[in-house]
């Protein structure tokens, strides 16, 4: 138990770059069950898993954290068509949080970049996005949309100007 307190504190720098206040916040983890491999560098957690670190919360059957023994370099979250993944955060330069939902969410740390795939949808301010994939630079504020790979989820989105 000692060790996956250990972990979770060496997240707490790392995992939330959106907002300064977000890094100094402690990780809160629940789940159903939980798998540490520290070897590998890679903790997973499932059923009904929660991340909360300040604004951020990401939601998902099945979590997996990626690290390289000093920093989270990856967090993947895995839900399905019935129960999507859910990610959202305090933005310094939006009005609002930022949602999204997807089949699968990836976010990579170093490059400030959250990957949306299946049934993906974003809210960005009074903004949404939707498409079959979509990718959030964070650091640019930009948004990319790109239909399914089969066609049957098309780019829509709604901006309030």
């Amino acid at each position: 138990m000692n060790k996956l307190l250990f972990f979770l504190i060496c997240l707490v720098p790392s995992f939330a770059i959106a907002l300064s206040d977000d890094n100094a916040q402690p990780i809160d983890v629940k789940a159903r069950t939980v798998i540490i491999d520290e070897k590998k560098g890679l903790s997973l957690y499932t059923g009904q898993a929660q991340v909360i670190q300040g604004s951020l919360t990401l939601s998902a059957e099945k979590i997996q954290i990626f690290n390289n023994q000093t920093d989270v370099t990856k967090v993947i979250a895995r839900g399905d068509e019935k129960r999507l993944a859910h990610y959202k955060q305090n933005q310094s330069n939006q009005p609002r949080f930022i949602e999204a939902t997807a089949e699968n969410i990836t976010y990579l740390i170093s490059k400030e970049m959250v990957h949306l795939k299946g049934n993906a949808h974003l809210v960005q301010g009074f903004d949404s996005f939707s498409g079959g994939t979509l990718d959030y630079d964070i650091k640019n504020d930009k948004v990319i949309a790109e239909k399914s790979k089969d066609g049957t989820q098309r780019v829509n989105f709604k901006i309030k100007l």
